[in-house]
């Protein structure tokens, strides 16, 4: 497991980029104007003529070819001038956006110093990190502390208890490189599985500390632990805010941080305030908003001065103080309050909410008092109806944090109600099967005529019956109108809750599956190519464990036995010995024994490198499906390690009456049931020049045997186009050429041939490409390697 990254010379250029930005980044690139205009962010605000207008300044010769340092300081300098364009500049660690962005790495003082107390207040008494704290919100001391990444695995426990067992960190006074690593590893993946986007964010830039990437991580974290009780089944009292039922339908899509808007605004206006709140930002910086808001919910601290002075500092310290006496004094300052700071707003508005709520449980006599919400017997008996395999169901919830974990644009907050439109499954297809969606035909949100939201709906359908998913009787309707459904029965009855959106489960189960099992099948060392099925993935497991010494089987992925984790802990053990410390793993014979084992199964994976959604619950009860992806998940991270190669499936033996030498010309075979547009291969090897200079090779010497070549046995192919022959010498770059081309040929039909590439060392601008098909016997390994080594060397070809 390395902890390297992609290094730049200059320091203050190599803060700007995320590792993971790096990588993408990484290449000489020619042509200025247009490589830029396709990157992300900058074709949204520039134009290409604007682009080659400023790149023009520093680089009159934009066509030239620059070498790497030089194209990231053209990339920030394009992203200052965006930034310009929109009118000033945007912090990048939000609380209201959940991704990270390069845009100007600033830094927000206030924020950082916001943290550290959020820090300071709730680890302050850690056993491990009392030794550390309190930081000091002037100095570098969080940055420094969250480098051996315990930090960070502890502030996620704070925001969601239970996410990681502690028995997984490492937790030495000293770590070394590989056990930092693993926490950061194991941070990442568990702030995945609690709703945190860290699409941009790797290990190795918080091994750095990156101060821009660090706060946005936390931003995130602290958010998601603030606003964790602005939801129906935790504060049913919330049902206060709205009057019918298609209110209540609304009510259960709204964002949190929207529900905190929608509570704060039915407040002011019990208060008496005219104005209608619409953000954390300008619509707070008088302050007279939280003066209403604060007399609303507590006059008793309230005073009437804090409306009757004119200057903002001074009523923002007013409010403060008033807050200070409700202990909601925690997450900003009077300057912030001014300024319209967003994140900061947002923590104090949703402080101000949790902690009227702690008092109204603490007194539940008068809690009415305590949130201003009331306790109406009927609109509370509606929101207790809603049964935990409907609103916070387990598979709701994986698949709804897988579906963030993607990247995709849109941030999903309720499952069922945030797909209706067929936008965002439409942007998991995309993603999971690339090139799936014709995006000409989708209509994006806001969405408002509902027959756009069929047809997007319509596609979702289309595709996934092409994916071969099982969709019986099921029409783009039926997402569109599956949770109004929901809605009405729940308000009828509680018997049928489940029958009018079970469809959408399963299909996202088959979704999820989907991608699973693609992921698989891309890793060619151990697949070559087949479909992975979840047989496969079966009989991986139990090889794995039985070659490891270990007698424990699984039968199948719902087998009652798999409840004591003994199984897991033995596979995790097997891929990678040592990770499992058996001192701390249980019997599982009970049910607190098994959720133990369950538990440390979940962040063992977690530490090693899979992306795993599930609970400890899925395990005690054998949940068929996520016992499938936690395998999987497992396999997937276990066949990219080195070595893996030794545990792809052997091929079944050719018949011997396919000796003869192939006719077929496998660039040009097709499935006859293939009607796809071949434009994308076709592209691809637009280059392509065939020839069969190769075919003149009369004999193949191997021992006491001799092979007769024929003239279409072994075929030549030259890649002609300087540049990208240029680049194609890379043994990587040609490797990743090499299983395109083996794809393109499986995918027009052609029966899987052996392939091998070598740069040209007389014609360096040319790459040789020869496949064929090798005879059997005792020299079927060494025939089609020899044929290609002499047809290599007639040309000059540098092989490896």
């Amino acid at each position: 497991m390395s902890a390297a990254g992609v290094l730049v010379s200059d320091p203050w250029l190599q803060s700007q980029f995320t590792q993971v930005e790096l990588r993408g980044l990484k290449s000489k690139v020619r042509d200025l104007p247009p490589v830029m205009g396709k990157l992300k962010g900058l074709n949204e605000l520039l134009s290409e003529e604007e682009i080659t207008a400023i790149l023009g300044e520093s680089y009159p010769d934009t066509g030239q070819e620059i070498d790497f340092e030089s194209f990231l300081r053209a990339y920030l300098d394009l992203q200052a001038k965006a930034a310009a364009k929109l009118g000033g500049t945007k912090n990048s660690s939000s609380f209201l956006k959940a991704t990270t962005t390069t845009l100007l790495h600033t830094i927000n003082e206030s924020e950082k110093s916001s943290y550290v107390a959020h820090i300071n207040s709730y680890l302050g008494e850690d056993p491990f990190l009392k030794k550390y704290l309190p930081l000091d919100p002037a100095s570098n001391d969080l940055f420094n502390l969250v480098k051996d990444g315990v930090l960070l695995c502890k502030l996620i426990n704070v925001a969601v208890p239970g996410t990681i067992d502690e028995r997984a960190i490492n937790k030495k006074r000293v770590l070394n490189p590989w056990e930092r690593n693993e926490n950061h590893t194991l941070c990442l993946n568990s702030a995945k599985a609690i709703g945190c986007t860290v699409v941009n964010i790797g290990t190795q830039d918080l091994v750095e500390g990156r101060p821009h990437l660090v706060l946005g991580l936390i931003s995130q974290i602290i958010k998601i632990q603030l606003l964790a009780d602005l939801n129906l089944k935790k504060t049913p009292q919330l049902l206060e805010l709205v009057d019918d039922s298609q209110d209540v339908e609304e009510l259960m899509s709204l964002a949190p941080e929207k529900m905190l808007l929608k509570w704060m605004n039915f407040h002011l206006k019990k208060a008496g305030y005219k104005k209608t709140v619409s953000n954390f930002s300008s619509d707070l910086k008088d302050g007279e908003a939280y003066a209403y808001l604060l007399n609303s919910l507590a006059p008793e601290h309230c005073s009437t001065a804090t409306l009757e002075t004119k200057d903002p500092n001074a009523r923002a310290k007013m409010v403060l103080d008033q807050a200070e006496k409700l202990d909601c004094k925690r997450y900003l300052s009077p300057k912030d309050i001014v300024e319209g700071s967003p994140n900061l707003n947002l923590a104090f508005v949703a402080q101000i909410f949790q902690h009227r709520q702690e008092l109204a449980f603490l007194f539940p006599l008068t809690s009415s008092a305590l949130n201003g919400l009331s306790t109406d017997s009927k609109k509370m008996s509606l929101a207790e109806m809603m049964p935990d395999d409907i609103q916070v169901c387990r598979e709701e919830r994986a698949f709804r944090l897988w579906i963030n974990s993607l990247g995709i644009a849109t941030y999903v907050n309720n499952l069922f109600e945030d797909v209706r439109n067929g936008w965002v499954l439409l942007e998991v297809l995309d993603k999971v099967s690339p090139g799936s969606v014709n995006w000409k035909q989708a209509t994006k949100p806001p969405i408002k005529m509902p027959f756009r939201k069929v047809e997007n709906c319509n596609q979702v359908i289309k595709i996934g019956k092409w994916l071969n998913f099982s969709l019986v009787n099921v029409a783009g309707n039926d997402i569109v109108q599956g949770n109004k459904k929901l809605i009405l029965e729940i308000t009828a009855s509680t018997n049928n809750l489940t029958l009018s959106s079970c469809f959408l489960p399963a299909y996202l189960w088959q979704l999820m599956r989907f991608s699973i099992l693609q992921l698989l099948k891309n890793l060619r060392c151990y697949s070559q190519g087949k479909e992975i099925s979840d047989a496969d993935i079966l009989n991986w497991a139990n090889n794995k464990v039985k070659k490891s010494g270990k007698t424990t089987q699984m039968e199948s992925f719902k087998e009652k036995s798999l409840s004591n984790g003994i199984f897991f802990l033995e596979l995790l053990s097997a891929v990678k010995p040592r990770v499992i410390n058996w001192k701390l793993v249980t019997k599982g014979e009970d049910d607190e024994e098994k959720k133990l084992n369950a538990q440390y199964i979940i962040s063992v994976a977690r530490k090693l490198g899979c992306s795993i959604f599930l609970l400890a619950e899925d395990i005690m009860e054998v949940n068929q499906k996520m016992i499938l992806t936690l395998t999987a998940s497992i396999m997937y991270w276990s066949l990219q390690q080195p070595g893996a190669n030794s545990e792809a499936p052997s091929e079944t033996p050719e018949p011997a009456a396919v000796s003869e030498p192939s006719t077929e010309d496998p660039a040009s075979e097709k499935s006859p049931s293939d009607k796809e547009d071949e434009s994308v291969v076709a592209d691809n090897i637009s280059n392509l020049s065939v020839d069969d200079a190769a075919s003149d090779i009369s004999q193949i010497e191997n021992g006491n045997d001799a092979i007769r070549e024929s003239g279409r046995k072994f075929r030549r192919a030259k890649f002609e186009e300087p540049l990208n022959a240029k680049r194609l010498g890379h043994p990587l770059a040609l490797t990743k050429f090499y299983y395109f081309l083996m794809d393109a040929m499986k995918e027009r039909g052609a029966k899987m041939k052996p392939l091998t590439c070598a740069r040209l060392a007389q014609e360096p601008a040319k790459v040789l490409i020869v496949c064929g098909k090798p005879f059997l016997g005792a020299i079927q390994d060494k025939s089609f390697g020899i044929a290609f080594g002499i047809a290599a060397e007639k040309i000059g070809a540098e092989s490896f």
